[in-house]
């Protein structure tokens, strides 16, 4: 950390006369970041927007190049209760650089438009907290991008410095799942208090590593993982139930997966365009639909990061592929920006879907880990340390229950809209009250029948 602290201080001075550039998209410099600029250009939305932002590295990449975070709050550095937490995360596959340069845009961009007073962007940032990860591969790109030539190789930089593809690098939690499905068994969380386990683990790469703590220590929300090579919104399952290369692999959430990945596709032209040719000549796109597809019925993926998300804690993650090529040339970044800013944006605000509140005891005290079911829906989530909780949903009608051990079951119906996320809190009885209160009662009977009585 003093590392990064000295590096930070290194690039607040290089960045304090980029701080003068805000306003419009016209004051983004659209072009490639290497390592070095792009913590310079962290640090310039930082100096510009002290109050809402915050810069934190979550961990090194095998090279040692720190995994950046910038977190945009209006309490940044602390999770408020009751305020859903959010992540993008870009450039996982170094050579896909396209989705690295839009979330250094993003940053600067919604800091550019807190500033001007847009009040979409300050809903947002009071509402939220947001963090965007650049890059979960700096090595990867940094040999991608000083090949020589503006052509860059399909396949150069993809992996991490070790050689390892970090997008088949984290644990197969779908294997798990499945058998769970037909034996019975835990529906999520399947790598609880198992941090240890995965410290030791020397087939994971130390980003892939990083972001498993990362996922596992904040209780995020929703996320999106970008990428490129295609166009299109991918959602879950990415692998497939029989081990076919394509097979339609529905979770449990698999229709506000689909609500989560149009309202991304939507707003972008390109990837919504129903006439939009493959990407290439022999590409086969058929599960494409409205800019979106399933992960099984495009490609299977094991040990995937975003089905790794959904099946070890409570945050919903969607694969966005924004580019046809991988590596672009620089002059056509401003015409990506254009196509994904206002979906970047659109889907940071769908975290406020669902259900969300507290889970708390009948003398107001928080119960964290506390777990919220959803009746027809196999897949719980567990509030917070606060006891606070966020559940998407789709719009509908829904009996949702909360629970813990040591508690009474509470069971709530609720009608859910499309937005904002309807608030439910629930209150639970210990069985020690409760077991306590029927003593009670059984006293009070005996007093009764043995005054009638005369005993």
């Amino acid at each position: 950390m003093k590392r990064f602290l000295s590096v930070l201080l290194f690039g607040a001075v290089a960045a304090v006369a980029l701080v003068r550039a805000a306003g419009t998209d016209g004051d983004i410099s659209f072009e490639y970041h290497s390592y070095d600029e792009l913590r310079k250009a962290l640090v310039s939305v930082w100096l510009q927007c002290p109050t809402i932002t915050r810069i934190y590295t979550i961990g090194e990449s095998f090279e040692g190049r720190e995994l950046l975070v910038l977190e945009m709050s209006d309490n940044p550095g602390t999770h408020v209760p009751g305020e859903p937490e959010f992540k993008y995360i870009g450039n996982m596959h170094g050579n896909e650089a396209v989705g690295r340069e839009l979330l250094i845009y993003l940053a600067q961009y919604l800091c550019n438009q807190y500033q001007q007073g847009n009040e979409t962007i300050l809903d947002l940032i009071h509402s939220t907290r947001i963090h965007i990860m650049p890059s979960m591969n700096p090595d990867g790109f940094e040999k991608a991008a000083f090949q020589p030539g503006e052509i860059k190789d399909w396949f150069v930089g993809r992996s991490n410095a070790q050689g390892v593809d970090l997008n088949r690098n984290f644990p197969d939690l779908d294997r798990i799942i499945y058998i769970n499905e037909r034996e019975g068994g835990a529906n999520n969380h399947l790598l609880q208090n198992m941090k240890k386990a995965v410290d030791e683990n020397t087939k994971l790469a130390p980003e892939t590593k990083a972001v498993i703590h990362w996922i596992m220590d904040i209780p995020f929300v929703l996320s999106a993982n970008l990428h490129g090579g295609d166009v299109v919104a991918n959602y879950p399952y990415d692998e497939t139930r029989t081990g076919s290369t394509h097979e339609y692999s529905a979770s449990p959430d698999d229709v506000i997966f689909k609500s989560l990945a149009k309202a991304y596709s939507m707003y972008n032209p390109v990837m919504s365009d129903p006439d939009r040719p493959p990407c290439r000549k022999n590409d086969d796109d058929s599960s494409f639909t409205d800019g979106i597809t399933n992960g099984g019925a495009w490609y299977s993926v094991p040990g995937g990061m975003q089905d790794f998300n959904y099946l070890s804690s409570n945050c919903f993650e969607i694969t966005l592929e924004l580019s046809c090529d991988k590596f672009p040339s620089e002059d056509t970044l401003k015409t990506h920006w254009e196509q994904n800013r206002d979906s970047l944006v659109n889907y940071i605000e769908q975290v406020h879907r669902g259900v969300k509140g507290f889970v708390r005891d009948l003398q107001g005290n928080s119960i964290s880990n506390a777990t919220i079911s959803v009746e027809g829906i196999d897949h719980d989530i567990t509030t917070a340390k606060d006891g606070d909780y966020w559940r998407l949903l789709a719009p509908g009608n829904y009996k949702v229950a909360a629970s813990a051990p040591g508690y009474l079951t509470v069971i709530k119906k609720v009608a859910v809209p499309y937005s904002p996320a309807t608030r439910v809190d629930f209150e639970l009885e210990s069985l020690m009250e409760r077991k306590e209160e029927e003593r009670e009662e059984l006293m009070d009977w005996w007093k009764m029948m043995s005054e009638t009585l005369n005993f």
